[in-house]
């Protein structure tokens, strides 16, 4: 048997080694609730109000999603593909992922865990001995202090093997102290980082109840402030907490009172740090669910719970803050998972079709067959595409990912699902059963597409976060139009865009010089999506104005339109690089991206189109029809077609 007390030298070595520690990072775990609709946080813009030029250049974002809804390109982030690690970080990786593979191979039995219905008590043990549970943590604290990249790498390993582990350790430093790492003060780092690092404490992340779950502002949860001032009195409780009935420190979003200059009171949302020892705190019994079995799930009570004021974490009212930022800075860590897992799956898949022999030959061989590893292998390699990407962003200092870590979650996780029931055809009856394992992992899938957001409700914070950037464009040059002649060169590049689009000529960036020569026309076809998109958001600004919060029809289209962009976007830079250093797989990569930029570059315009088509907009006026009328009822509507 592997043991992990052969790792434990070579991690301590790992952290001695560290010398940068990024507070940002991981896979958060959360669970959510999709509400029924999603409110800007601004207008995008007033009705009907007229397009207009980029806003100023010191202001505007650098993120490539964001100018992606002004139909422009901000390179500095997506091309060339983003390399951040240094020699060092990057030697110490390597000392890291070949043994905890070997202890995921040979030590961790991911079927007894699902089984058992916990992590069983001596791997994960070893795991904490191995520094697992402060992968993030500054070596100070007894953390490894890894980058966000070296952090997504060591994911992915957890992912391909056991999506259950990987739950049980996000969910204690993802999100359970992530919240300590990125606002906590000195003093509360100094005092909770250290055992939470090497696991002597877990932790979780509160936020979810029966009437809040991605509608974080709605929570119910209470802390009022001691007559003292020196304590907030907690009263509440959290559902589907993961971690909750094994925690002994909590991340609590909670309603506080809070009084403006003026003297006026409201409730705003705030961020506790509380520790199970405070008294009363009591957890329910872990939740039976369908996958993801090895990670406790349960709900969480507080009853006059007395938390000390200095454990309020960013400020009084500044909970929604810490929430996003825990959650956003979180997402990308799933896309890496969840690459791991489709490799894992992949490499089932592929070992059953080129073994099992049917009609005289080898699966591998049927067009059929060969189809469905194909769709496999590229959306596996468009999610790491992506994680890779946005994780070196961060690394690199980048302030505004929101969108590019939506995105990446949303494609990952349904990408993910997909390669799982593919996998599972292949393998035909094999597949479908318990023993095999593949079972096991569509379970555990399945929460991945709920949990941090689901991505119904991604999908509208992408688009409306995008228009609302583009929105203040549109204000710029409603300004502009209002004195001419101060501002010719504003209005004249607006005019000769729209004159553009009015003879069919692309009016997007060209991304030729950023590509590999053989690249060319699949960066055509990306280009000609870009323009098109941001042609698309100016229009839907234009027609609806404020009211678009409420045209989530559209919203979803546009979204998908984006999401097939980044990729397309994602997959052709690092195409480009291995093409451009010649790497042993360098021919198989560009056929994967000229493969999915093909493909991707239909659905975009496809989608697009579907903004303003009448049959479309037919079609979603019945869609609302035809729910109204099964909710109203409480059932299927139509009559039985014998009668009775």
């Amino acid at each position: 048997m592997y043991r992990s007390t052969r790792l434990i030298p070579i991690f301590n070595q790992a952290v001695r080694q560290r010398t940068l520690s990024p507070a940002l990072r991981p896979s958060a775990v959360g669970w959510g609730v999709q509400s029924h609709r999603v409110k800007a946080t601004a207008a995008p813009a007033a009705d009907h109000e007229p397009p207009s030029a980029p806003a100023d250049p010191e202001k505007t974002s650098k993120s490539f999603a964001m100018g992606l809804f002004n139909g422009q390109i901000n390179p500095q982030q997506v091309f060339p593909y983003p390399e951040v690690l240094s020699d060092e970080q990057r030697d110490t990786l390597q000392m890291l992922v070949d043994p905890t593979t070997k202890f995921f191979q040979e030590v961790n039995d991911a079927a007894k865990n699902d089984t058992l219905e916990k992590v069983e008590d001596s791997t994960w043990q070893q795991l904490l001995e191995m520094g697992a549970g402060g992968m993030q943590v500054p070596p100070d604290y007894n953390g490894l202090g890894l980058s966000n990249t070296q952090y997504g790498r060591m994911v992915e390993i957890v992912g391909e093997y056991d999506l259950g582990v990987g739950i049980a350790l996000g969910a204690h430093q993802s999100i359970g102290f992530k919240g300590i790492l990125l606002f906590g003060s000195p003093e509360q780092k100094e005092k909770y980082l250290p055992k939470l690092a090497t696991g002597e404490n877990i932790a979780a992340f509160c936020l979810t109840e029966p009437s809040s779950g991605s509608d974080a502002a709605s929570i119910r949860t209470r802390a009022e402030l001691s007559a003292d001032g020196k304590h907030y009195i907690l009263n509440g409780g959290k559902l589907w907490i993961s971690n909750g009935g094994i925690a002994e420190i909590f991340t609590v979003f909670a309603k506080t009172p809070v009084t403006d200059a003026d003297g006026n009171t409201k409730d705003k949302v705030s961020a506790f740090i509380v520790e199970r020892s405070f008294g009363g705190i009591t957890s329910g019994p872990p939740e039976s669910k369908m996958g993801i079995k090895a990670s406790n799930t349960a709900e969480v009570y507080f009853e006059d719970v007395k938390i000390p004021v200095e454990n309020l974490l960013g400020g009084v009212g500044g909970g929604f803050k810490v929430a996003m930022n825990i959650l956003n800075n979180g997402r990308f860590g799933m896309a890496a998972a969840l690459s791991g897992t489709m490799k894992g799956l992949i490499k089932k898949a592929v070992e059953h079709a080129a073994a099992r022999k049917q009609f005289g030959s080898t699966l591998d061989n049927y067009g059929v067959i060969q189809e469905k590893i194909a769709r496999m292998s590229v959306r596996q390699y468009v999610t790491e595409s992506m994680c890779y990407m946005i994780c070196a962003n961060m690394d690199s200092g980048a302030k505004e990912f929101q969108i590019e870590a939506a995105i990446s979650k949303i494609y990952g996780s349904e990408s993910a699902w997909y390669v799982a029931d593919e996998a599972i055809q292949i393998c035909a009856g094999m597949g479908y059963m318990k023993d095999h394992g593949l079972e096991r992992v569509m379970r555990d899938l399945r929460i991945f597409r709920i949990f941090e957001g689901t991505n119904d409700i991604l999908r509208l914070f992408i688009s409306l976060t995008g228009l609302q950037d583009a929105g203040k464009g549109l204000k710029g040059l409603q300004k502009a139009l209002k004195n001419p002649a101060a501002n010719v060169g504003t209005i004249m590049d607006y005019v000769n865009k729209r004159a553009k689009r009015a003879v069919g000529l692309n009016s997007g960036p060209s991304l030729t010089e950023y590509v590999h020569p053989s690249l060319a026309d699949s960066a055509s076809q990306t280009s000609k999506a870009m323009s098109e998109f941001g042609v698309a958001s100016e229009e839907l600004l234009m027609r609806f104005g404020k009211k678009i919060v409420d045209k989530q029809f559209h919203l979803w289209r546009l979204a998908d339109a984006a999401i097939d962009i980044y990729g397309m976007v994602a997959t052709l830079s690092r195409a480009s690089r291995s093409l451009n250093d010649n790497v042993p797989s360098a021919e198989h990569e560009r056929h994967m991206c000229t493969f999915f930029c093909n493909e991707a570059s239909v659905n975009v315009s496809r989608n697009l189109a579907a903004l303003k088509s009448n049959l479309d907009n037919s079609n979603y006026a019945k869609m609302q029809a035809i729910s109204n009328n099964v909710v109203a009822k409480g059932e299927h509507v139509q009559e039985h077609p014998l009668g009775f």
